[in-house]
């Protein structure tokens, strides 16, 4: 049994259709007048955050407050953490506290995976974005999204994405989104296809189990589903492309370029959006941008995460988690 989510590479197809099927049982719970489940009265959970966010974190804390869990909410700035302490003091002092799960997010790729097999904490792990590694959750929240959208919300049940075409553009060097979908939707049977600039694009991209172009209007008529990645710039350290606007034009979704997907394409993106260059308003407010369905399916992904990890049947995973892979490019 599998006691921590490091990696979307971790898990198996039954795995990951177990997780969304149980989510959608959570969904329902959010059209309840008392929107809470007992499943996890007596739990602890810290959110242990080393990096910003706004979507991730407050979707882990409603998760984890419709469980029923008691919630510590932990950010590095105004913590030891700015005076110079460790992952492992951290650690060590919330194993002291008796904690029983930890949702980290860290800018160091592995420092999930070092918290799991270190011997620090006696704590379930789950990873809520480390570095350029992986970001689990959200390919899962991701992947149910596209479930519903395209296979339908109760025909979707015990159902992968087989046969889906999927289409991720943008800044795929510097995505742990891109690295978790496409090893989660290539497990649930889709076809993904990088859309990117060649210097936004990975060393030993050709190995990973998806297509790759560099031609967005050549792809758009064939994908079901589009997700425009945001340009990490916080993580660049050189030019990857002449100016924005020359990005924008090859790269960026317009509603002309939205005009040439199937009629029952959808547009989706991580968030946060940035408005002008990767999407345009037209689009991000247009009914086939799934961005606000996103947030919403989170609370309910990461729900049935807590709750299999901590309440219910454990979903059946390898021994270990999966060491992070491709640290080569990470550390270019």
């Amino acid at each position: 049994m599998q006691r921590h989510l490091i990696s979307a590479a971790d898990l198996t197809r039954d795995d990951a259709v177990l997780i969304l099927d149980t989510a959608e049982e959570m969904a329902r719970v959010a059209d309840r007048p008392i929107k809470k489940l007992p499943t996890l009265r007596g739990r602890t959970v810290v959110n242990l955050f080393f990096e910003d966010s706004t979507r991730t974190r407050i979707s882990f804390e409603a998760a984890e407050k419709r469980l029923s869990a008691d919630v510590i909410n932990f950010s590095a700035k105004g913590s030891s953490v700015s005076k110079g302490e460790s992952l492992k003091d951290t650690a060590q002092t919330l194993e002291a506290m008796g904690v029983d799960a930890v949702v980290i997010r860290h800018g160091a790729s592995g420092a999930p995976y070092r918290l799991a097999t270190s011997g620090w904490i006696d704590a379930h792990v789950i990873n809520a974005g480390d570095g350029t590694h992986q970001h689990p959750t959200q390919a899962l929240l991701d992947a149910f999204t596209m479930r519903r959208r395209l296979v339908g919300r109760d025909a979707g049940l015990g159902q992968d994405l087989d046969g889906c075409r999927i289409t991720l553009v943008g800044d795929v060097l510097h995505s742990r989104v891109a690295r978790s979908n496409v090893d989660l939707l290539h497990t649930l049977g889709a076809e993904v296809t990088l859309v990117a600039p060649p210097t936004l694009l990975p060393v030993g991209v050709e190995t990973w189990p998806c297509e790759v172009s560099y031609d967005l209007d050549s792809t758009l008529p064939k994908s079901d589903a589009v997700m425009m990645l945001r340009v990490q710039r916080e993580r660049m350290n050189a030019a990857f492309f002449p100016t924005e606007r020359e990005y924008s034009r090859r790269y960026g979704l317009d509603g002309d370029r939205m005009a040439r997907m199937p009629e029952h394409a959808i547009v989706m993106h991580p968030g946060p959006m940035v408005r002008g260059m990767e999407i345009t308003a037209e689009v991000a407010d247009s009914d086939r941008c799934t961005v606000v369905e996103q947030v919403a399916n989170g609370v309910s992904i990461r729900m049935a995460v807590l709750y299999l990890l901590l309440g219910g049947a454990e979903f059946q995973t390898p021994s270990t988690p999966a060491a992070p892979a491709r640290t080569a490019e990470e550390n270019r």
